[in-house]
């Protein structure tokens, strides 16, 4: 029977390569003619010849040949198969609805499965649905658990353009739908040994008593070495438990170092060795206060002592008694639930006010700036800068965008009328014109240079100072030369008093310039009722020696019947939560100074009997403003740093853009709820 095979592509021209051969020959037997006609026959008879056995063998050689190709091409695709159904790496081929088609050995015997499975893939990996497979983003890969042993599975599509292009059986141009390839990789090993590695790096961490001193002198002296004692004990008790190293480097100082798999364990705990201090009693009237700082996840030990470090820093300036632990790039907050301890000495007063003298001698100009939309404390803590600038002979000046209402009758007090520059008080724009290298930008009542007036400031100089009562976030002023932050203070302007009184012996404050840093304290304090210690009415003694009038003061600070009608607003449509907090909406509406309104409003809800915290919200050029306010039960500093502001113990607040009203009060209610389940909150 005539074979009607017929070859094509590259091994057709290969295989009739041999007869183009005669057609060569044949020019070169005329040639030969020329030359000498009987050896041009003798050739010629060659030439026949050799096509004639040429004719033959393909006649006869030509079926036996293409059944031989097919030969191969069945041992080489039974080969193929047997070494991929052999592979040793879980392999199966699923269709365009996540039905197996066929898998492998090594899949079969993860999965216990037989080869006539064609059953859906969900069905043995609920994580690999029809609707992942379908999805016109493809997904690569993804990690999975069967039978507590993890995979990586990754996934490849096989189009049917792909896999029918040349095989002159399907035409599979115009078709959309795919075959899923699926490998499944076991990383159970290798997971294990990245945790191990992971789990043997090492944290290190200090530990600080907060009122070391304060403690000692509260109790008689023979008891002093008891009470260090027991401190020592609780602490190495405590560290000892996680296999921990501690050693003391002061007498109020420890450096601990143990392995990183302890970490979750102290953190499910909470950190109990911060409350259980607190228990040790001999007879002293302060309880003994903890501050912990931890450094992980750094690239070498050094850097996560420079973790702990900054992370030791960090506590200490936001109150102590608690614990900051630096994880990377993460920082995260335990504890600092108590009031913070007050200093009685002012050493660390004196100290900074010699070194600010300094710094303002050996600048040209002074830039004075608080946070946006200024209130009370801002402005009489840039006054008082403002003074100590002066009495050394430098020009300084104030970053002051916005005279809010309750800003206005302070600053009418400093007019070019009443002996003071045109330009004491300027906006950003000239603020950034005038700022240069030589140029002291001095931050006050606010560490974070998002809250400033102008933030592009801080970037125009490389002098940079920060006084502030608020306690610290993960967003700070980096590298400033002078940072004076005491989260014990009442306000900015006791701490600018207290320096005032320690920057030169002679300096002299006019009665206007007392008023507005006393009117700071006093606003900040609430009518001195909330924050204030010894050092507050210190201060306010030393303003008052000054020439600060009390009942001017008062007057000044008195507001108009729109910003009162809605304080009462507030009031009176506020919701009680959970039996304990206050909820309530400011209206912003005809006010100047809507955020101050509702400050105060915060401050109102707290004498209804029975509330323990107050929250009012306040929407204001396009933010949200939310006031925070507790006596003593409720941090509700920690409160609004999980909405990303922050503040004190017992009055705090935050700022929110992107965000309704609405959305704002169920993020409360909601972080509210959460702080109750989780124990943060007793109710």
């Amino acid at each position: 029977m005539k074979s009607s095979i017929k070859f094509k592509g590259k091994f057709k021209n290969y295989i009739y390569m041999p007869m183009m051969l005669p057609i060569i020959l044949v020019m070169f037997n005329g040639v030969l003619y020329i030359k000498d006609v009987s050896t041009g026959a003798m050739f010629s008879g060659i030439i026949l010849f050799y096509m004639l056995i040429l004719v033959l063998f393909y006649r006869n050689y030509k079926p036996k040949l293409a059944q031989e190709m097919v030969n191969f091409a069945t041992q080489y695709g039974t080969v193929q198969k047997k070494i991929l159904s052999e592979f040793e790496i879980p392999y199966v081929l699923i269709d365009y609805n996540a039905k197996v088609l066929w898998c492998n050995e090594q899949f079969m015997k993860v999965t216990e499965i037989d080869k006539g499975y064609h059953k859906s893939i969900s069905a043995l990996f609920p994580c690999l649905t029809k609707e992942l497979i379908q999805k016109s983003t493809p997904v690569e890969s993804m990690n999975m658990t069967l039978d507590e042993r993890s995979y990586r599975v990754s996934m490849r599509r096989l189009y049917f353009e792909e896999l029918t292009e040349g095989s002159g059986i399907l035409d599979g141009s115009a078709s959309t739908e795919y075959l899923t390839a699926i490998y499944l990789f076991d990383e159970t090993e290798i997971n294990r040994y990245i945790k191990e590695n992971r789990e043997q790096k090492l944290v290190a961490g200090l530990v600080y008593i907060d009122n070391y001193d304060e403690a000692l002198d509260s109790i008689e002296e023979v008891k002093r070495s008891l009470l260090v004692a027991l401190i020592d004990r609780k602490v190495n008790k405590y560290f000892s438990g996680i296999d921990a190293l501690v050693r003391k480097v002061e007498k109020d100082k420890y450096f601990i170092v143990f392995r990183y798999k302890y970490l979750e364990q102290l953190k499910a705990d909470k950190f109990s060795l911060i409350e259980d201090v607190k228990t040790v009693k001999v007879g002293n009237e302060m309880a003994v206060t903890l501050s912990i700082g931890l450094g992980a996840e750094g690239t070498g030990y050094n850097q996560n002592y420079e973790f702990a470090r900054m992370s030791i820093d960090l506590a200490l300036g936001r109150g102590g008694d608690q614990v900051v632990l630096k994880e990377g790039e993460e920082v995260y907050y335990y504890g600092g639930k108590t009031q913070q301890v007050e200093k009685n000495t002012r050493v660390k007063a004196r100290v900074k006010a010699h070194a600010l003298r300094e710094i303002i001698e050996s600048r040209e100009h002074v830039v004075i700036m608080g946070h946006n939309i200024s209130d009370v404390d801002s402005l009489g803590a840039a006054i008082g800068i403002y003074c100590a600038s002066r009495e050394l002979g430098k020009k300084a000046q104030i970053v002051l965008n916005e005279v809010t209402a309750s800003l206005r009758p302070l600053v009418e007090c400093f007019s070019p009328e009443k002996g003071y520059p045109a330009d004491l008080f300027i906006n950003s724009e000239e603020a950034l014109l005038i700022t240069n290298k030589n140029t002291l930008v001095m931050v006050v009542d606010t560490n974070r240079p998002s809250y400033t007036e102008c933030p592009e400031l801080l970037k125009r100089t490389n002098t940079v100072c920060v006084f502030d009562h608020h306690r610290q976030g993960s967003e700070v002023i980096e590298n400033p030369v002078l940072s004076y932050i005491e989260p014990y203070a009442s306000s900015s302007c006791e701490m600018v008093a207290e320096v005032l009184q320690y920057f030169s012996q002679n300096i002299h404050l006019e009665p206007a310039e007392a008023d507005c840093i006393y009117a700071g304290i006093l606003i900040d304090t609430n009518n001195f009722n909330t924050k204030t210690g010894v050092r507050t009415f210190e201060a306010a003694a030393y303003l008052r020696r000054a020439g600060a009038e009390m009942t001017r003061v008062r007057k000044m600070l008195r507001e108009d019947m729109s910003a009162y009608k809605a304080r009462a607003e507030a009031v009176r449509h506020a919701e009680v939560f959970k039996h304990i907090f206050a909820i309530s909406i400011c209206p912003a509406e005809g006010l100047e100074s809507p955020t101050v309104v509702g400050a105060q409003a915060a401050n109102e809800l707290l004498n209804i009997a029975g509330v323990k915290a107050s929250f009012v919200i306040t929407e204001y050029s396009n933010k949200i403003y939310i006031s925070a306010r507790s006596i003593d039960e409720i941090n509700v500093q920690v409160i609004m740093e999980k909405m990303g502001g922050g503040g004190h113990l017992n009055m705090a607040g935050c700022q929110l853009v992107d965000c309704s009203v609405m959305q704002a009060k169920n993020m409360i209610q909601e972080i509210l709820n959460n702080m109750i389940s989780e124990g943060d909150i007793k109710i």
